[in-house]
């Protein structure tokens, strides 16, 4: 896969709306339990780093953006600005707080496993750009956190928002692969079999009125990744036998979009990038002649179309503060 669709403009454009959110301090959406009054302190006390953006996990994922731009396309206009803000940001010492955070009891939970996934994503990126920023002494924690945690996880969460299992798993093996460590890849792998193989006949109601993932694509795209060609057509034709039925419209058309400035309207905005991105992928790790591969590639199609008249949409900030970072996950990829 390559980034071929997204060209410089809608590039630098991104770059621009990105890194105006990771240092745009407020609004903010606090989440933290505290146990006194001397922990309300501004966020980005606490998160040096990923304090913009209106919460950790979203400028995590603006942060991969921008980086990711920068890596495929150093020239863009306002490359030089984006690296400045980097700079800025992306320092030892600015890492060390947040890594001192998630080694802490308070960070043991917390964000997981949304911001961890974008966090190793990040991490990823970076250890293999060439550029010059590091997340690492964050990411060694999460890491660590990770493997605890997804170990001992005898069950998925089947949602369509950051808590997901299966979405945020399936960015922790793409980042362990792209990074040598058969650990943490072998343990997704495990979690994705320990929870999603032997179920059949999906049955859920989609979308939610909160929805930005597709529970059951989400698990479908990290299905692909722990089963072979084979083993992955012969899953999907269990997991949803009738997906050309009429049942089954609504996961393969776009849901409407009443009021993406809404931040329910702005999930299920994204909902169409991200399902555009699950059925891209499902086509591609399916037989050529599987009777699903051509439905899922109308699919993505449709999607993607629908998701990307969002992106710019002028919807204001709920919408703006992360739908750039789907549509660039969509057309840009990650690796």
């Amino acid at each position: 896969m390559d980034a071929t669709r997204l060209d410089d403009s809608t590039a630098t454009r991104l770059l621009g709306i990105a890194i105006d959110n990771i240092q745009r301090d407020h609004p903010v959406h606090w989440t933290h339990v505290i146990d006194g009054d001397d922990r309300l302190v501004p966020q980005r006390v606490l998160h040096p780093v990923f304090a913009g953006s209106f919460d950790w996990h979203s400028c995590v994922h603006q942060t991969w953006l921008a980086v990711r731009l920068l890596r495929l396309r150093p020239s863009l206009a306002g490359a030089d600005t984006a690296r400045n803000a980097l700079d800025k940001l992306i320092t030892p010492e600015n890492c060390a707080v947040e890594a001192s955070f998630f080694a802490s009891p308070a960070g043991r939970h917390w964000e997981r496993p949304y911001g961890w996934a974008w966090l190793l994503l990040l991490d990823a990126e970076l250890r293999t750009s060439g550029l010059p920023w590091s997340v690492a002494p964050i990411a060694d924690v999460l890491r660590d956190r990770w493997l605890e945690w997804i170990s001992a996880a005898r069950l998925p969460i089947r949602t369509g928002t950051h808590s997901n299992t299966a979405f945020a798993t399936g960015l922790v093996y793409d980042s362990a692969q792209v990074n040598g460590d058969s650990e943490l890849a072998s343990a997704c792998v495990d979690a994705a079999l320990r929870w999603h193989r032997d179920e059949t006949a999906y049955g859920g109601f989609e979308p939610d009125a909160a929805d930005f993932l597709s529970p059951a694509l989400t698990t479908a795209d990290l299905m692909r990744r722990a089963l072979d060609t084979d083993e992955f057509a012969g899953w999907l034709d269990a997991y949803l036998p009738e997906l050309e039925s009429e049942r089954w419209r609504v996961l393969r058309e776009p849901y409407p979009v009443d009021d993406p400035s809404d931040p329910y309207g702005s999930h299920l905005a994204g909902l169409a990038l991200s399902r555009a991105w699950n059925w891209e992928a499902i086509a591609e790790a399916l037989p050529a002649d599987h009777r699903y591969t051509s439905l899922a590639r109308t699919a993505s199609a449709a999607h993607r179309e629908a998701g990307w008249t969002y992106v710019f949409g002028g919807h204001g900030y709920m919408a703006d503060h992360w739908l750039g970072t789907f549509g660039a996950y969509l057309d840009a990829k990650a690796f």
